[in-house]
């Protein structure tokens, strides 16, 4: 929000010496965040001249210049080089004589060009900073100012104002207007506010509580959403005022621009301008329609299915049933609270202008903003609350303007369909205030900063009742109050004291064993990313079929409805994010939860609790029963080479051996051990995928990426990934670690080649060896797989290492031969090995 200061001083009284740094720090007291500071740039001497004379003179470039004597202060007449030809002698315009600067900067001086010396520059209103208007040169009479030759015209065109921007966080819309600012400065400083939206300022106000509905001049209202969506009812007030034989070729006044311009607003037309500069006055959008160009009477309601809309600017929208419409007997004639539609904007012709501030639903609204992706300075309010209270207001506040500048009839009426609300006091008990903030706040402090932000506050039993104001849709219950408390008395009244922790406790079992996951894999290399959980229905189907997923009825991105059911989708992105950069060898993984639905998942039309109590065990249970379950997976994928090429040594690239290491690391770090067996998985190398097991459960994936999806995908045609379900893991790894002493009695190592049938998985093999080898196997590990001469075709030869060894002597060769024939009987028994000889 940007706050002109001059504009800010209507209202409230602020020094007129204050600075921007101390404008900033009050606001920042009461908890708005310093943005920045805006000004038009200009550096003087910049003042009013009178055209005197000009000569025209055709120049060999095809142009035709004017040389102009302008008289700059009397008697003092400079030649200036001008190529606009839209003024006359006599005109009053804005000079900038040498030594002065225009926004950019760009510094004047006198110049010798098209055969003169041009001493000074007669300037556009896009020069001065004043709007985008770059076809002529100012003249003064057209923004209905006289002035004396030579007056200062930065002074004269409000040049000289400057604006603090500050950041308004969503709870507090209020403050998205010079009112809702000064009301805080205000709180902050202690100085006196004025409430712009007194309806006694204005001579065409009306006492908020005025019932008057449509007059004969008044135009019909119909408010028609009976059957609202989710429980909002999309209009809930429709103020409209009409004022008749306006001059819409009457210019903005200069001092209206600059304060727009400094507020981030441009300059469009009068009627359009007043609007807009009511809107960021009060707080309340307001939008002005050709009263001709309406047929009939103004219903608001949704839209139907179909149903089209030509919006203000020129785009033909689409309309969905949820959006809410302003419409006539002939159809759609705006977007509520987004845009309004080109049928009825008011142009030159306009000569009869229908006012309409309404009230309405700030879901709604936004919903429909994103949805046409039409963010305006309207949507922005109404998706952060207006007051409800202050459009009768800002309808008469747009009318006295536009009888005095643009010369209109005001009709009496005030036309009003809707209500008010009546807000509900909230119960704030005695001491919570200070028990919820920590501080030591006197009653009458608490009741003072509350009556400040526009509460009524009344006396009760236990404590107080507090009504709040209109405003402040934010404040819902008694700790938004204490809140409210704290940051009007001043949070310098909260000490800084740091609690203490309470002893003898630390991470959960889960949480610590989520940290050695990401450490392990840290420290061997890889980076950890998070990547965003929204995916496309493209990005569901790339490592598995089609499955069920839960969908969000608001996506942040229209493209990306979905919540991910496999982390792998966002590694790929975050990948592709990397190569296209340049970074070519690529070792990342992530720790995240996925959403796999269940049978029941709240649907986009299903009924929620309110809020404002809680609800029964009933409403819960189906509540969490909705819910999708979110495991927790670990993943990780590898591109690139894994180790560099260097003197000596060749590069590696990356493949299913790393993701098997990256495997069996998360597996380590957690204490369980995984088997590794021969897969097919959609999306990987079906002869380069390995199933991950817990016993006889697939908790994961390993693999590398098939060719033609790695190139579709704009990977490297080799890429390695591995997806583990961390929950199920850690549910299997042991709650206790026990630690085994060091030996230090010999080792006795032995290697046994055995021949199976080439379907067999090694890893059975190898539990069968290992069981039948007893206790004093200390490791065993395959280290050989051969299929070729010597084999039978349909037969492979698996060679295991293996080591003995006992806790209380040294081995023998034969205690270690007969342990591992042991071991080979069994293979021979469960899977018909033999000895390869």
């Amino acid at each position: 929000m940007r706050v002109p200061v001059s504009w800010l001083r209507e209202f409230v009284d602020a020094p007129a010496s204050i600075t921007p740094d101390e404008l900033h720090a009050a606001l920042v007291r009461v908890g708005l965040e310093e943005e920045g500071l805006h000004t038009f740039g200009l550096e003087g001497p910049i003042v009013v001249g009178e055209v005197l004379e000009f000569v025209d003179e055709p120049q060999s470039n095809g142009k035709t210049i004017r040389w102009c004597q302008v008289d700059v202060c009397p008697g003092d007449a400079r030649g200036i080089v001008c190529g606009a030809h839209n003024f006359f002698v006599g005109d009053k315009v804005v000079v900038t004589l040498p030594g002065a600067v225009l926004p950019g900067p760009f510094p004047i001086a006198a110049r010798k060009t098209y055969g003169h010396v041009s001493d000074g520059m007669i300037a556009s209103a896009r020069e001065l900073g004043l709007g985008d208007e770059h076809d002529g040169i100012l003249r003064l009479a057209e923004l209905g100012l006289d002035p004396e030759v030579g007056a200062d015209a930065i002074a004269l065109l409000g040049l000289d104002d400057w604006a603090v921007e500050v950041n308004v966080t969503p709870d507090r819309g209020y403050a998205l207007s010079i009112r809702g600012i000064a009301r805080e400065y205000s709180h902050a400083t202690g100085a006196e506010f004025r409430d712009p939206a007194d309806a006694s300022r204005w001579s065409s106000g009306a006492s908020q509580g005025d019932t008057r509905i449509e007059t004969a001049n008044a135009i019909s209202v119909i408010l028609d959403d009976r059957a609202p969506i989710r429980g909002h009812e999309g209009c809930s007030q429709f103020v409209t005022r009409i004022v008749r034989d306006v001059d819409p070729s009457r210019h903005t006044p200069a001092w209206m621009i600059s304060r727009l311009g400094l507020a981030g607003i441009r300059s469009i037309s009068l009627l359009v301008d007043i609007s807009n500069y009511v809107m960021v006055e009060l707080g309340q959008p307001l939008h002005s329609y050709d009263l001709d160009t309406i047929r009939g009477s103004i219903t608001v309601r949704r839209a139907a299915p179909g149903e089209k809309l030509t919006t203000l600017d020129g785009q033909e929208r689409a309309l969905d049933p949820e959006d809410l419409l302003i419409t006539d007997e002939e159809g759609p004639i705006g977007l509520a609270g987004v845009m309004g539609g080109e049928r009825t904007e008011s142009t030159s012709s306009t000569r009869n202008v229908l006012i309409e501030a309404a009230n309405f639903d700030p879901i709604t609204i936004a919903r429909s903003a994103r949805r046409h992706r039409l963010p305006s300075e309207a949507s922005r309010r109404f998706e952060r609350g207006v007051d409800p209270a202050v459009a009768v207001a800002a309808a008469s506040r747009a009318v006295d303007l536009l009888v005095e500048l643009a010369g209109g009839t005001a009709d009496a009426a005030i036309g009003r369909v809707g209500t008010v609300e009546d807000r509900s006091p909230i119960v704030l008990p005695a001491d919570y205030v200070n028990a919820i903030v920590g501080a030591d706040f006197t009653r009458q402090e608490a009741v003072d900063a509350l009556t400040a932000i526009g509460a009524v506050v009344t006396e009760a039993a236990d404590g107080d009742l507090v009504k709040p104001p209109t405003w402040r849709p934010d404040l819902r219950d008694r700790a938004d109050l204490a809140e409210e408390v704290a940051r009007i008395v001043g949070y310098d009244r909260i000490p800084a004291v740091l609690p203490t922790a309470p002893p003898g406790r630390g991470l959960t079992r889960e949480q610590s064993l989520r940290r050695s996951v990401s450490t392990m894999l840290a420290s061997t290399g890889a980076t950890e990313v998070m990547a965003y959980p929204f995916v496309s229905e493209e990005q569901l189907g790339l490592f598995g079929e089609r499955v069920p997923a839960v969908e969000l009825s608001n996506p942040m991105d229209g493209a990306a409805p979905y919540l991910r059911t496999s982390l792998l989708p966002g590694l790929v992105t975050v990948a592709q994010r990397n190569l296209s950069r340049g970074l070519t060898d690529l070792a990342i993984f992530e720790l995240g939860v996925v959403y796999l639905p269940g049978a029941a998942i709240v649907s986009r039309d299903a009924a929620l609790p309110s809020g404002t109590q809680r609800p029964s065990d009933a409403v819960l249970e189906d509540l969490e029963a909705s819910i999708p379950a979110q495991p927790l997976r670990v993943a990780a994928l590898f591109t690139g080479d894994v180790i560099r090429k260097q003197p000596g040594l060749a590069a590696s690239g990356a493949s299913l051996a790393d993701a098997l290491t990256a495997a069996e690391q998360v597996a380590t770090a957690v204490g369980a051990s995984l088997d590794v067996r021969a897969a097919t998985s959609h999306g990987l190398h079906p002869g380069r995928t390995a199933g991950l097991y817990l016993g006889d459960e697939e908790v994961g994936i390993a693999g590398e990426l098939v060719p033609a999806l790695a190139h579709e995908l704009d990977l490297p045609r080799r890429a390695a990934v591995m997806e583990i379900d961390l929950s199920r893991l850690m549910e299997h790894a042991p709650r206790d670690v026990s630690s085994h002493p060091i030996a230090t009695l010999p080792a006795a190592t032995q290697d046994v080649s055995l021949v199976v049938d080439a379907s067999i998985p090694a890893a059975d093999v190898l539990g069968a060896v290992t069981e039948g080898a007893g206790a004093l196997l200390e490791h065993a590990e395959l280290v050989d797989d051969y299929r070729g001469p010597g084999v039978d075709s349909g037969m492979k030869s698996l060679t295991f290492a293996l080591r003995f060894r006992a806790p209380d002597r040294t081995l023998t060769a034969a205690e270690a031969t007969e342990a591992k024939l042991a071991g080979v009987a069994s293979a021979a028994a469960k899977w018909g090995a033999f000895l390869r000889e």
